[in-house]
C-alpha cells in the first residue's frame, strides 16, 4: 500500500468517526432526560464539531435527520426480506409486523419525541411523512409478491396498525406490555383485518 493509500485510508475512516458520533450525538441528545429541538448547533456542539462539519458531512439538517433515521433503523436490526421470504402470506404479515414493532421499541422515546417535535418542524414532518410512506409501499409490495390484489383501505387499515402511534399507544397502557407482548397482538389484528377483508 502506498503511502498515498494509508493516508486516505485514515482519513476515510476519521470522516466515518465523526459522521457515526454526530448521529449518536443526536440520538443522545433525543433520549436525554431534557430533549431539546433538533438544531445543527445543538447537534454540533453535543458531537464537540463545527456546524459545518455537520454540513459537510451530511449537506443539510434534512441529510442529517434521513441519516439518523437510518442509523436507527440499522441499530434495530431492520430486515424487510424477511417477510418476502415467508412461506405464507399470514407468516409474511406476522413478520411485518412484528419487524416493525421491533423498530419502534428499539428506539421508542427517540421515536416518540422525533414525532412530537415533528409538529413544529416542516422537515421533520416532511421527512416522517416519507418514512411512513415508504412502510406503505413495502406493504404493497409484499402482497403483491404474494399474489394478493388487496384493496386500499386494507392496506391503509394494516400500515396504521403497523405504525408507530398504534405501538407506543398498546405498550404504554398500565401496567406496560412487553415489547414481544405488544409485537403479537399487532400481528395477531393485521392477520384478522386481512382476512376479515377477504385475503
Amino acid at each position: 500500500m502506498s503511502p498515498r493509500e494509508y493516508r486516505s485510508d485514515k482519513r476515510q475512516a476519521a470522516a466515518e468517526d465523526t459522521r457515526l458520533r454526530i448521529l449518536a450525538s443526536a440520538r443522545s441528545l433525543l433520549a436525554g432526560a431534557k430533549p431539546t429541538q433538533i438544531s445543527v448547533d445543538a447537534i454540533a456542539k453535543a458531537a464537540d464539531v463545527s456546524r459545518q462539519t455537520v454540513y459537510n458531512v451530511f449537506g443539510s439538517k434534512s441529510g442529517l435527520l434521513e441519516a439518523l433515521f437510518d442509523s436507527l433503523a440499522t441499530r434495530a436490526g431492520i430486515d424487510p426480506s424477511q417477510a418476502f421470504l415467508a412461506p405464507d402470506v399470514d407468516t409474511a404479515l406476522r413478520r411485518f409486523s412484528e419487524g416493525f414493532c421491533r423498530f419502534w421499541a428499539s428506539d421508542q422515546v427517540v421515536i416518540r419525541r422525533l414525532r412530537g417535535m415533528a409538529v413544529l418542524d416542516s422537515d421533520l414532518d416532511r421527512l416522517l411523512r416519507e418514512r411512513d410512506d415508504m412502510r406503505r409501499s413495502a406493504l404493497s409490495a409484499l402482497l403483491r409478491h404474494r399474489g394478493q390484489e388487496t384493496a386500499a383501505d386494507t392496506i391503509d387499515v394494516i400500515w396504521q396498525l403497523t405504525g408507530f402511534e398504534t405501538y407506543d399507544g398498546l405498550a404504554r397502557r398500565d401496567p406496560a406490555r412487553d415489547p414481544a407482548e405488544v409485537a403479537d397482538l399487532v400481528a395477531t389484528a393485521v392477520t384478522a383485518v386481512y382476512r376479515a377483508a377477504g385475503g
